[in-house]
């Protein structure tokens, strides 16, 4: 059997996944906030630990993976958009969760075994604060009206409360960030309010005012805080532990801490999971994905721009997942020349050959920490070696060429037609034969002239190649026809 290897986030270690149950192996990603459209750098752990499912049931076979995903359907930006729009909740999140699962099936992922809403889960959410609070663990304390004079709150009567996890009470608070607790103490806000004792406090259960959605509960109408809400929904999914727990670096701390603390200390267990898996943020050109800056985009808007959900894909996968990963356009090109390759070699999905099982190197890197990039040199190589099944086999595992739509649109852009990128794949075949006998004066001489005609060689490691079009002159049909005799010529000269 395969070994996994994984970098748990709680050790610091790459270790040997070994799961608590071959027969019933558990992973919970947490999912979206669900008010507006995923942008890009939500979209990155979704295909990461997409590949991660992917494996797990080609290691442990499908029926024995169980994947959680949640949806956070009660929030307060939810809350602040239906105010903003006077649209009903529930109307704003059935909506919302439509979108996302039409631009991640898109991005080929696919959908998780459960998908729980928080909204499902309240009374499992209440019954673990009641938990916290009997073995002391968290209490709770009266709304001050004053703080909020206009507010109307249900429940006149009595004074709604909110209800807080007391931080000091967990010992081991703090090991997954690494932060002690005397730090975290000193670097929070000194003002307290609301009946917190202590800064690092956070909430469990907060009060609703008539504006906003809330359910009863034994400390008035209210609704649980974001934390918890992970908490009961994988003890009710995945068990008191469970094998994996992956998200978003940003979500370490303090969100992923917290659910811990919650977590264990109301099910009496030393751990949530056994490895916890974090991918590194999203950059564009180099820079902070900002709406500030204007490169700021989601999903959708790439989409409707006319990048393929398999081009995005290919650039998600192109950088390892514990790696910054720059979106560029250069990328998303270099992602387009693959798959246009790929697919003319496959053709359409119909003819595709009957999966084998995938090459031991493919799955050596996979394995090793989920090395996508790497996965993708395998690729690369069975495809410069003519082995067609087993690269079926690799690409399919990987995610890729999983719709007819997205190859119709890759095998047309830029307009340049199939006749000709047959002509420039040849000539890229003859360049990558001459490096390999380093015959680098050819190679370099080809290379000057296909960068007259407007193609660009690159070249990649394990005598891999790729190339892009550079040129805008060659767009349209007399000028494709120049293209197409110039490259005839050099055809003839380098054969």
């Amino acid at each position: 059997m395969v070994t996994i290897r994984l970098t748990n986030s709680m050790t610091h270690r790459k270790e040997a996944f070994v799961p608590l149950d071959a027969g019933n192996v558990r992973m919970y990603v947490c999912g979206p906030t669900v008010y507006d459209r995923a942008h890009l750098g939500n979209a990155r752990p979704v295909v990461v630990f997409d590949v991660l499912y992917r494996l797990l049931r080609h290691v442990y076979g499908a029926e024995h993976v169980t994947y959680v995903r949640n949806f956070t359907d009660v929030d307060d930006k939810i809350n602040a958009k239906a105010a903003e729009t006077g649209r009903d909740i529930r109307e704003i999140t059935d909506e919302t969760i439509g979108w996302y699962h039409a631009d991640m099936d898109a991005l080929g992922a696919l959908r998780p075994d459960h998908e729980p809403r928080a909204t499902e889960y309240i009374g499992a959410m209440i019954s673990m604060i009641e938990t916290l609070i009997r073995k002391g663990f968290a209490y709770t304390a009266p709304i001050s009206y004053g703080h909020n004079s206009k507010a109307v709150y249900f429940n006149s009567e009595k004074a709604p409360e909110h209800g807080f996890f007391r931080v000091e009470s967990d010992e081991d608070y703090g090991k997954l960030s690494g932060r002690s607790l005397d730090d975290m103490i000193s670097g929070a806000k000194a003002e307290i309010g609301e009946g917190k004792r202590n800064p690092m406090d956070f909430v469990l259960w907060k009060p609703s005012t008539v504006d906003e959605p809330g359910w009863e509960s034994p400390w008035g109408m209210g609704r649980p805080g974001w934390h918890i809400e992970c908490s009961a929904m994988a003890k009710a999914l995945l068990g008191d532990l469970f094998d994996i727990h992956a998200g978003g670096l940003d979500l370490q701390f303090p969100h992923h801490e917290n659910e811990i603390a919650q977590s264990c200390c109301a099910n009496g267990t030393d751990e949530m999971a056994q490895v916890w898996l974090h991918n590194e943020m999203l950059l564009v050109e180099g820079k902070k994905m900002s709406k500030s800056l204007g490169n700021f985009f989601t999903v959708r808007d790439l989409l409707e721009q006319g990048v393929p959900g398999e081009v995005i894909r290919f650039v998600l996968l192109s950088t390892h997942y514990r790696s910054p990963m720059d979106w560029t356009a250069e990328k998303a090109q270099i992602a387009r020349n693959h798959l246009r390759r790929w697919w003319e070699l496959l053709g359409p999905i119909e003819f595709h050959p009957d999966p084998t099982e995938p090459t031991a190197a493919f799955l050596a890197s996979l394995s090793n920490d989920l090395d996508s990039a790497g996965a993708i040199a395998e690729i690369l190589k069975l495809e410069n070696q003519g082995r067609i099944e087993e690269f079926a086999s690799c690409v399919k595992m990987l995610g890729f060429l999983y719709s007819d739509e997205a190859r119709l649109k890759i095998m047309t852009e830029n307009n340049l037609s199939e006749a000709i990128r047959d002509k420039i794949n040849s000539l890229v075949r003859v360049w990558i034969e001459a490096r390999r006998q380093k015959r680098w004066d050819y190679a370099d001489d080809l290379s000057r002239n296909m960068k007259i005609l407007g193609v660009q060689l690159i070249a990649l490691r394990d005598n891999g190649s790729d190339w892009k079009h550079i040129n805008p002159d060659y767009m349209g049909d007399d000028s494709q026809a120049d293209l197409s005799a110039k490259l005839d010529k050099l055809l003839e000269v380098f054969k």
